[in-house]
């Protein structure tokens, strides 16, 4: 029985905020979700135990029900000390057996399914396991009088991180051991093992560098841009799973008469999908226009009884000068590239709330750094980006997602307007940016910016 221990006691002192860090919002959600939401879609994770301090046990409850995490079945109160929180977890099962606890810092949202795998996989061979990433500095041990006094080998050291994962019977003797220690000191359960279980080797697993732990306010914002670039996954849905996601599925798509929106609208047929597209050379449907969106979406409820899912590709690039460009183009790409995302966004909500369905927008590469040239719409790509953490926010406990894809350059009239004819082997496929938007829409998350690159 594998046991995931989410240590969840802080109370954020160095971040210097009021409020806990594990309970502040990035990406759309409170970093303790997005930490708990790994484990909880794991496949070998069989239960969770979140332990928190005593004042917090509601605000635990709150989010386990919210977001129906249902492997979440103890929720334990920690002590002053960060061993009494591994404790804690450790005396609640106890009296199981052939079980593997599992300790990870509540403050690493960025844990990978492929890490805790590895864990798990180990514990099969090895009684104890911590996960490390190779120290990149070197590393200076300080004397007493604030001089050098030893440069360790930087070959032989390591960064920890966690999860950290033992079996129940090793890091409970740990502890019986270390507990008759007056002098016990402790930062994390390895030491533990190390310190008074010599005999007992430690297992390395391989971590990742973006697996980083939120301790200082800069890191708030580097896991948020970390979140903002990850991809959900390297590879797409096959055939048949896609299938069986789409199949009776009411999607309607925004300007999907030509490049990606095309795709989308053809893939989505092709695995069962009742697909509706609007586009102004289509049917006349402007997204920058709230009544005619407004009829195009209470059209299709009505004729379909729901709408699952909305994708919204309309776009306009005017690749010139902000001093050269003329007030109607400016304005024009603001009413489609934002105003167009803001109206449909919200005249789809209350369809996509009775369905808990999505919402895909798209952004582009520029919307990390304005370019010349792009000015306008480099600013348009990147309020699209805020729009879209804004809304999964707002959206969170109604369950309805948004998301916006981020393609590199791709192989659309758009691009070839402004462009000119181009090596196609160099730019990505419409075809490729529907995948992964379609895979997006079907997946259970909010408030990410999702890459597609060429490979």
């Amino acid at each position: 029985m594998n046991i995931a221990v989410i240590l969840a006691g802080g109370k954020g002192t160095r971040l210097g905020a009021d409020t806990p860090k594990q309970f502040l919002k990035v990406a759309g959600k409170m970093v303790i979700e997005h930490t708990i939401d790994v484990f909880q879609s794991h496949p070998q994770i069989d239960e969770i135990a979140v332990v928190v301090h005593r004042n917090y046990v509601g605000d635990i409850e709150n989010i386990v029900n919210n977001n129906h995490f249902d492997k979440v079945k103890k929720i334990l109160m920690g002590g002053k000390e960060r061993y009494d929180s591994s404790l804690a977890a450790i005396r609640a099962y106890e009296d199981k057996e052939n079980v593997n606890l599992i300790f990870h810092d509540a403050v690493r949202p960025l844990v990978t399914h492929r890490i805790i795998t590895d864990c798990i996989n180990a514990l099969k061979e090895h009684n104890a396991v911590d996960v490390v990433i190779p120290t990149t500095d070197t590393i200076i041990k300080a004397s007493d009088d604030n001089t050098i006094s030893e440069i360790p080998d930087r070959a032989q050291l390591r960064n920890g991180q966690t999860p950290q994962a033992f079996k129940l019977e090793t890091i409970r003797e740990a502890y019986r051991n270390a507990l008759k220690d007056p002098n016990l000191k402790a930062t994390d359960d390895c030491g533990i093992v190390v310190n008074y279980l010599p005999n007992e080797k430690v297992y390395l697993v391989k971590g990742e560098v973006f697996n980083m732990k939120l301790t200082y306010k800069e890191d708030l914002f580097l896991i948020d841009k970390l979140f903002q670039l990850k991809s959900i996954t390297d590879e797409l849905d096959d055939e048949s799973k896609l299938t069986k996601k789409l199949t009776k599925k009411v999607v309607v798509v925004f300007g999907g008469s030509y490049g990606i929106g095309e795709e989308v609208v053809k893939i989505c047929k092709e695995h069962g999908a009742i697909v509706y597209s609007f586009s102004r050379s289509q049917n006349g449907v402007d997204v920058s226009n709230a009544e005619q969106v407004k009829e195009a979406l209470a059209d299709v409820a009505y004729k379909s009884g729901k709408i699952d899912y909305i994708v919204s590709t309309p776009g306009i690039l005017i690749k010139e000068p902000l001093a050269n460009m003329k007030y109607e183009d400016i304005e024009t790409s603001i009413k489609v590239n934002i105003n167009g995302a803001f109206i449909v966004a919200k005249e789809g909500y209350e369809y996509l709330k009775e369905t808990h369905g999505s919402l895909i927008l798209y952004t582009s590469s520029s919307y990390t750094r304005g370019r010349a040239m792009y000015s306008v719409y480099s600013a348009t790509k990147a309020a699209i980006v805020n729009l879209v953490q804004a809304l999964a926010e707002e959206w969170s406990e109604a369950k309805v997602r948004i998301n916006c894809i981020d393609p590199e350059r791709t192989h659309t009239p758009m691009r070839t307007k402004n462009f000119g004819s181009e090596p196609l082997e160099t730019l990505l496929t419409a075809e490729k940016v529907a995948l992964y938007s379609i895979n997006t829409m079907t997946q259970p998350i909010t408030g990410e910016v999702i890459d597609v690159r060429k490979k």
